[in-house]
């Protein structure tokens, strides 16, 4: 009983050291309970945070000018354009078949007739159609007089177009709003495709305004086509695939997977029987495949 006893008993100290922890524990509770420690007031990264609103600002302007439609020629619309236009696949294909044969359109109602595009959206992209001044002048003007209709015939006719194929960047940049770093990216990307083998090609280089491009193409042409060197499809690598043009590694898989089903392929034809092939790039990959 002497030792149970025992153990209630404290000196003067040390009772003295017990009331100081519980009144410790106490305040710490009281602070814990009763002071809000979650503000971040202080914390708050002002400068930085400063900067990161300039550049979501900065992206929202560079969003709305790519809403900015420039005037155009409609010959020259490439299936990316066509998408941004509100075409479908098929109108686009249509448009792309029709040049093919060498004609052009020259009114939006002819462009409407070859592309079938209904009248809504004809009335919304035909006030940035942009036709040679020769045409304009022929649809608007039809009591020109017979001189002035040989003198446009004949400057018609002397304009000679240069090369794309050879053109240096020296000649690029002759057409105003081409600098040198855009006559560089126009022959990286020449290089690229082995030259260029049809006009519209020309408005794929990357960051080339459209105005730009037509610029160019009044100037320069496909005088003379590139040979290009193809790639056996029945014999090439998957790497050798991959690094050819309009070819990207999704691709490339699905054409190696279909060869492994048919061990050979017979005609080119057969890659549009690949699921979610690019028909509107077909012409343009057939160009760097061979099946000799």
């Amino acid at each position: 009983m002497k030792n149970f006893k025992s153990h209630f008993w404290y000196n003067k100290r040390q009772r003295n050291g017990i009331v100081f922890l519980t009144a410790l524990i106490l305040i710490i509770q009281f602070l814990y309970f009763f002071l809000d420690f979650g503000s971040t007031e202080k914390f708050v990264p002002i400068a930085e945070t400063a900067i990161i609103q300039q550049r979501i600002d900065s992206l929202k302007e560079i969003g709305n000018k790519k809403g900015v439609i420039y005037p155009f020629n409609p010959n020259f619309i490439t299936d990316f354009k066509g998408y941004q236009l509100g075409m479908t696949t098929s109108q686009i294909d249509k448009l792309l078949s029709f040049r093919k044969t060498g004609k052009f359109v020259n009114s939006a109602e002819e462009f409407q007739k070859v592309t079938k595009i209904n009248d809504s959206l004809l009335v919304l992209i035909s006030p940035y159609f942009k036709f040679p001044e020769w045409v304009n002048l022929k649809g608007e003007n039809k009591k020109i007089s017979l001189e002035d209709s040989k003198k446009i015939t004949t400057s018609t006719i002397s304009v000679v177009k240069k090369d794309i194929n050879t053109a240096s960047e020296k000649d690029f940049q002759t057409i105003h709003g081409v600098g040198d770093k855009l006559a560089k990216r126009i022959i990286s990307y020449r290089n690229l495709l082995q030259g260029f083998t049809f006009d519209e090609q020309l408005f794929e280089v990357y960051y080339l305004e459209e105005n730009v491009a037509q610029k160019i193409l009044n100037q320069f042409s496909v005088e003379q086509k590139p040979i290009i060197k193809k790639q056996n499809l029945n014999k090439a690598t998957f790497k050798e695939i991959l690094h050819l043009p309009y070819i990207d590694y999704g691709l490339t898989k699905r054409i190696f997977d279909y060869k492994g089903e048919v061990i050979k392929i017979e005609n080119l034809e057969e890659l549009k029987k690949i699921d979610s092939f690019p028909l509107e790039k077909f012409e343009r990959i057939a160009l760097y495949l061979t099946l000799e």
